[in-house]
């Protein structure tokens, strides 16, 4: 499966979803929180077999196949399979642990078979009133053929006999989770409380769905499909980019399957009907399951019990230099200011927007955007500041994944509003976080920038651990502006000094800054690269950061995602130390610490050493200057490095194992041990 010690990018994602299921499992994580891991982990693997595998099997029909990323697509789906097999019984098993430990705290999720008397009837009202409006059910036959099933959905397939007639009759139920809640609270009795599930009340009521006919038994089983996502493998960007992106959004609709997951009762005859009418094929993932399926629902599990089965609240935390009232452009003119989400308050970022877009001296803001809020006050600073006269730039990501839909209306919304919407550069995608504020100052215009390692984004950064570097340094502000100036031109821009820019010098900047390391730890200087990203799969990378190794440079890695390197590379060489982490926050910052003989560069960026971002996408590296600053994401570095809770050990077998505390060590907790931190900063 690897080749010169690469693992597929695929694989290691695997690991890394096993890695979510692992706290699902865990005792030490609150029972709530565990169910919600459950519902990460499936949201996950939908999202991977719409992307990642529908990418591969549509690679298998190329000739030569193998020089995607030096493996084979054909031989990585078949060790996929084997993968999610593996973990769908150790997702039902952990499943039904969390189901027990739930009961020893008097919440119990019913079925159709467990209601009493009571609960039925008020089952049966609640069926009639709210649910059984929205049930069209599809009778298949031989002669019919299936109308396209929806790869966000789950389906119950049923089974029936009827009185007069002895032979069986299928049908299709789409469980209508996109209008009514997944979990129904029934009525709560002695501190007992309880929940059935929606296709379970369907399933209760199941004769009343078919009472035109004579029903003598009927039974239903869940199914779910997922569906190839249709997005380009080389994330290539159409000539006439809205409407290639709408027209992709309605093929999804119809898009082939991927991925079929079954009741493993559904009788067989109804299951190969099923296959046969989605034209399944042998490189398509056919999968035996539980009872019930599309977990991602899970996340959004109703907090009914007590406080200690959820996380304790972390509030947010009040940026020193920013205290109520204090005016950025000020403090902005003798300090750098450094956010952490989801540590400090969004609100911050959405404040700095807000007096941009009012103050008189304001003259023009621009912005990328990849991914807003369902709600986004992002926009609304931005139309204010429309609205205040000041010239307004939105560089919007129409193929920002699965949000693509929402961008195209946000797009319109904007361009009604005064805002001037482009979108990007032809043939490379956006993934860059920034904002440029002009303004006016003695007569002469003056920059303020806005550098991101995550979208700007309200909703995701309560849950997404990202930085935010507010800046008025001259050279770095002066290079964002370049940038915003390619996206308006096209034209290959002058060369970066302080930033790093893909396509432009971020690989061969970064690669400059290894070797560095390299050549200083030849000479006996001491040297080190701490790379903290989401992925790392990049093979030239990883091949030169082989070579850092080899040459004693102190390599370290903590990677939340795909990881392909191989930690024990070379047999005479010490393995690269590699670690994951997976806790109530997801880490998503990318920073790049070098040594630099002594001379500590640190990067933050909005890119993963992924051969798409470095070639293929504008991402952009910014180095952090101010000392104190520095200071900061080293000492989240090293508290993150010392994590003996959440930390799991990346190795060639990618078992997943817990960094444990050793002998009478301090148990440490990276990310409260951080917020800490923080809390004490001033």
């Amino acid at each position: 499966m690897s080749i010169n010690n690469y693992i597929p990018k695929e694989i290691s994602w695997m690991a890394f979803n096993e890695r979510v299921l692992q706290e699902a499992a865990r005792k030490n994580v609150p029972l709530i929180e565990r169910i919600k891991f459950l519902g990460i982990y499936s949201n996950n693997l939908d999202e991977f077999f719409r992307v990642r595998v529908a990418i591969l099997k549509r690679l298998t029909i190329l000739t030569d196949s193998s020089i995607y990323e030096k493996y084979s697509p054909a031989d990585t789906l078949i060790k996929i399979n084997q993968l999610v097999i593996k973990q769908s019984e150790r997702f039902l098993q952990v499943y039904e642990d969390i189901i027990k430990d739930l009961e020893k705290e008097n919440i119990y999720i019913l079925n159709e078979n467990t209601l009493n008397k009571e609960q039925g009837q008020f089952v049966r009202n609640y069926f009639t009133k709210h649910i059984r409006p929205r049930l069209m059910p599809l009778i298949i036959n031989n002669e019919r053929n299936l109308p396209d099933l929806r790869d966000e959905a789950i389906y119950l397939a049923v089974q029936f006999t009827t009185k007069e007639k002895n032979n069986e009759t299928y049908a299709l139920i789409e469980v209508p989770t996109d209008h009514i809640s997944r979990f129904i609270l029934l009525p709560s009795k002695r501190n007992k409380k309880y929940l059935i599930l929606l296709e379970d009340v369907i399933r209760y009521e199941l004769k009343d769905v078919f009472y035109m006919f004579d029903i003598e038994n009927i039974n239903a089983y869940t199914i779910k499909l997922t569906r190839d996502a249709e997005l380009d493998i080389n994330d290539d960007i159409s000539e006439n980019y809205i409407k290639a992106v709408a027209k992709g959004l309605e093929k999804r609709r119809d898009a082939h399957p991927v991925r079929f997951v079954y009741d493993k009762e559904i009788p067989l005859p109804l299951l190969k009907i099923l296959l046969k009418k989605l034209n399944f094929t042998r490189y398509d993932s056919v999968i035996e399951g539980g009872r019930y399926h599309n977990f991602k629902d899970f996340m959004n599990f109703p907090n009914i019990g007590k406080i200690k089965m959820s996380y304790k609240p972390m509030p947010q935390i009040q940026h020193p230099m920013l205290p109520h009232g204090s005016r950025f452009f000020n403090v902005l003119k003798t300090n750098d200011v450094l956010l952490h989400f989801p540590y400090h308050s969004f609100h911050h970022f959405i404040d700095f927007l807000r007096e941009a877009s009012i103050d008189p001296n304001v003259i023009e803001i621009k912005t990328t955007i990849y991914r807003l809020a369902k709600k986004s006050n992002v926009v609304n600073a931005l139309v204010n500041a429309a609205r205040n006269g000041k010239k307004v730039t939105a560089i919007l990501e129409l193929q920002a994944r699965f949000d693509e839909k929402a961008n195209i209306k946000w797009s319109n919304f904007l361009k009604e509003e005064g805002v001037n919407v482009t979108y990007g550069v032809p043939k490379l995608k956006v993934h860059s976080k920034l904002v440029l504020v002009t303004r006016i100052e003695n007569d002469a215009q003056v920059y303020y920038s806005g550098i991101g390692t995550g979208n700007f984004n309200e909703d995701s950064a309560k849950v997404f651990c990202d930085n935010i570097l507010l800046t008025r340094h001259n050279e770095i502000t002066e290079e964002v502006k370049r940038v915003f100036d390619f996206f308006d031109s096209n034209n290959k821009p002058k060369p970066f000094e302080y930033l790093m820019v893909s396509p432009f010098n971020l690989r061969n900047s970064f690669t400059e800054m290894v070797q560095n390391e390299i050549n200083n730890a030849k000479k006996g200087i001491t040297s080190f690269i701490y790379l903290k990203l989401n992925n790392l799969v990049d093979y030239t990378i990883i091949q030169l950061l082989y070579e850092a190794k080899k040459n004693g440079v102190d390599v370290r890695l903590n990677i939340r995602g795909m990881l392909s390197i191989t930690p024990q590379f070379d047999q005479n060489c010490e393995p690269i130390p590699a670690i994951g982490i997976i806790d109530r926050y997801l880490e998503h910052s990318r920073i790049y610490f070098f040594s630099n003989g002594g001379k500590e560069n640190i990067y933050i960026s909005s890119a993963d050493l992924m051969t798409r971002n470095l070639d293929r996408r504008v991402e952009v590296a910014c180095p952090i200057l101010d000392s104190k600053l520095k200071q900061e994401l080293k000492q989240m570095w090293s508290l993150q490095w010392a994590d003996n809770i959440s930390a799991r050990i990346l190795d060639n077998s990618m078992s997943n194992k817990i960094k444990a505390a050793k002998g009478h060590e301090k148990t440490k907790r990276s990310q409260l041990e951080f917020y800490k931190y923080m809390s004490k900063r001033k």
